[in-house]
């Protein structure tokens, strides 16, 4: 790092904390007490901080590591300054945890697009920090930042886990990816990404070297096309049924193997992978997920994915290759017949968006979510469009864990959307500094607004008198 590009981010990263900051003092003084979920986490982490460690609230589904963490830090913090009494491990001192994740979020995001873009010497410092920024302050992971949520401490070990993977320190990796697992089980899809990222790295190595064997470069140059799909499934299939390859790859991977493996044994002993409260998280095969998911990316992503180029390139494909595009089509259609489901919560909470989102258009009519399948596939296209400059390998690592962590979710949350989202923006190209710029800006609006309404515009249920807040 140059050091006029340390200053820049150095400016960057305080300027962003301290303007959290005050919007922080903003959040707690018109919502004090605990709010939505904070009414499980803050009574939980509160107990583990008076030493009550066998304590355990039922209705929480995810494991202590925030509550653990909290305490490692507020405990120590108190002792040093002298606070005693009601302050500490109040909701505030725990809510302040997750505005220190935040900066870690926005140093590590800046440090992994360091790593994943070095090779490309066109991308500018100024253009790191501003990307850096611009992703730090992700509407739906930075409106958690002020609550006390388990999401940015979730999102901070994962992405802490990915450096240390990229940069080749796989035990530290597996180690980081504990602790992202005991933030929400879940996070476990994203230690066999980072596994995932070492054997796409090998099998690409042995792929180019069976291209250079047979001088077919033609490949690799329509590169996505069915046809080279088919031929690099059955090399990957002759790859690993080989032994040889197969314990070079555990050699690699048997950090993350070990996890997995840790993880397995949690399942079985405890029966599931949620823990406490199972009747509101039950696993399914929701693959219109997967839509939803591509539509979510579409809209934070939209100076990326939905311009006149994209539709242009989108459209001629679609007239090249009219029986595959046919093939999806019915692929979907299907998907969304028999595997749409509908969570209770989805219906019933009208405090946070998706509700309205369900309302205003799923619920119009029967018909409309089959209407929006050849959206879905302009988003599906566009998305793959822009993973281009990754290897195939990569690409079907990805996805399949894409799959695992949007697919079993019966509940549609945007939430779940945070790390696989990330994920996907930190490794595409970057674009002109005029895009970037709109994506910041279309980011501070959409906070602007969250934040506004969730102060100001409050309601109550008719049979409660606590007052009630939209969010996420």
């Amino acid at each position: 790092m140059e050091r006029a590009e340390a200053y820049g981010f150095s400016g960057a990263m305080s300027g962003a904390f301290l303007l959290s900051c005050l919007l922080f003092a903003a959040v707690s003084r018109r919502q004090r007490g605990p709010y939505m979920d904070e009414v499980f986490h803050v009574p939980q982490a509160q107990a583990y901080c008076h030493g009550r460690f066998l304590q355990w609230d039922p209705m929480i589904t995810t494991l202590p590591g925030l509550y653990l963490l909290s305490v490692g830090v507020v405990k120590p913090a108190a002792w040093l300054l002298g606070w005693t009494g009601s302050v500490v491990c109040s909701v505030g001192m725990l809510r302040f945890i997750n505005l220190l994740f935040s900066a870690g979020n926005f140093y590590l995001l800046y440090l992994l697009l360091f790593k994943i873009h070095q090779k490309n010497k066109a991308v500018s410092g100024f253009q790191r920090i501003l990307l850096a920024l611009t992703l730090a302050v992700f509407p739906t992971l930075y409106f958690f930042t002020f609550l006390y949520y388990t999401d940015p401490g979730s999102v901070f070990f994962t992405l802490f886990s990915y450096l240390m993977c990229l940069y080749g320190n796989h035990k530290t990796s597996a180690l980081l990816g504990f602790c992202g697992f005991m933030f929400r089980q879940t996070n476990i899809v994203w230690t066999v990404f980072c596994a995932g990222n070492v054997v796409a790295e090998k099998l690409n190595e042995a792929w180019k070297i069976e291209l250079q064997k047979k001088k077919d470069e033609r490949i690799s140059s329509r590169k996505g096309s069915f046809s080279d799909l088919t031929r690099v499934l059955q090399f990957l299939v002759q790859y690993l049924l080989s032994p040889k390859n197969l314990v070079t790859l555990a050699a690699l991977t048997w950090p993350y193997i070990v996890l997995v493996a840790l993880f397995f044994v949690f399942v079985f002993f405890n029966g599931g992978i949620v823990v406490g409260d199972r009747s509101s998280h039950e696993a399914c095969l929701h693959f219109p997920q997967l839509f939803y998911f591509l539509s979510f990316t579409v809209f934070f992503s939209f100076p990326h994915l939905l311009t006149p180029s994209k539709i242009r390139k989108f459209l001629l494909s679609l007239r090249k290759h009219p029986v595959q595009y046919g093939l999806i089509t019915v692929i979907s259609l299907f998907l969304i017949w028999k595997f749409t489901y509908v969570h209770k919560y989805l219906l019933a909470d009208n405090r946070h968006y998706t509700f309205y989102v369900w309302r205003k258009v799923f619920q119009r009519h029967e018909l409309v979510k089959y209407l929006l399948v050849p959206f879905y596939i302009f988003a599906g296209w566009s998305f793959a469009d822009t993973l281009k400059s990754k290897s195939i390998f990569w690409i079907l690592m990805y996805f399949v864990c894409l799959l695992a962590v949007t697919v079993p979710q019966k509940l549609l949350e945007f939430r779940y959307f945070i790390l696989p989202f990330l994920i996907y923006r930190l490794n595409i190209p970057f674009l002109s500094l005029y895009r970037q710029l709109l994506e910041l800006a279309f980011y501070i609006l959409v906070n602007a607004v969250t934040f506004y309404i969730f102060l100001n515009k409050t309601f109550q249920w008719e049979n409660s008198d606590e007052v009630q807040r939209f969010m996420w």
